[in-house]
């Protein structure tokens, strides 16, 4: 009797743990989720190389570039190749976002107006660019649901804008996985809730000491054929950038 019952015990106490461990399981919120895969993508700072190719139904072409960001308020970005478009600079500092021309030596503060237009051509827009980041205290997050995508466990985020904060998005719909925080699929909405272009994510590498996708591919809803495909090259974090590296003077200077 003695034995069935310590039987019994050791088969009921894992069970028990494993319930309790459950129990007191803190699920994470929408707003902590995004958070996450920000940190992940960007850390306190960040520096970076990546190749952005613009495909088109008949042509195609790729632009070289560097980036640097500092948290939500900070980004810069030099291109680097092609000759055409070689020594362009963006800059976002808090609430002002501007563009160096070198050819020309012009310095172009840009309005909210261009934030949807297309960066460089691309299916990128000017807000992805320079404003990517921000998406954590510029939204707001909500978990829909849990379900797989590219086989991994993913949290199904809605991120909607907040009333006092001037977004081109209707709302966005984040994939993010459950294990890693990794930010597979991104679908952008319109103010009309039609969805204008689906971000993916791919190719894991162990890139800057951490593990993150590499490979990114931009397709908008209404124009077949077209696509975006950013391949990040290599990437440092967390290295000390000063605020003042995001000015005006080093935008002109930066090479």
């Amino acid at each position: 009797m003695i034995k069935k019952l310590k039987k019994s015990l050791l088969l009921i106490l894992p069970i028990a743990l494993l319930a309790l461990f459950l129990q007191g399981k803190t699920e994470l919120t929408g707003l902590e989720i995004v958070t996450k895969a920000n940190d992940l993508r960007y850390g306190e700072t960040s520096v970076g190389g990546m190749d952005m190719t613009l495909v088109r139904p008949t042509w195609k072409r790729t632009i070289s570039m560097k980036m640097w960001t500092k948290g939500t308020d900070y980004s810069m970005v030099i291109i680097t190749a092609p000759a055409k478009e070689k020594g362009q600079v963006f800059m976002k500092r808090k609430m002002e976002m501007w563009n160096w021309i070198p050819k020309i030596s012009r310095m172009i503060k840009l309005p909210p107006s261009t934030m949807s237009q297309g960066w460089m051509g691309s299916d990128f827009t000017n807000d992805d660019m320079m404003n990517e980041g921000s998406i954590v205290n510029k939204f707001s997050h909500k978990v829909l649901r849990s379900e797989k995508f590219e086989n991994m466990d993913c949290y199904v985020i809605e991120s909607t804008p907040n009333d006092d904060d001037d977004v081109v998005w209707g709302k966005k719909v984040l994939w993010i996985s459950e294990l890693d925080f990794f930010s597979l699929k991104t679908e952008s909405y319109d103010e009309d809730m039609f969805l204008v272009k689906t971000e993916i994510a791919s190719v894991i590498k162990q890139m800057g000491g951490k593990r993150l996708p590499s490979h990114f591919e931009i397709i908008p809803a209404d124009d077949p054929g077209n696509k975006t495909i950013v391949v990040l090259k290599d990437i440092v974090f967390n290295e000390k950038i000063d605020d003042n590296f995001f000015s005006q003077q080093n935008m002109k200077r930066i090479r």
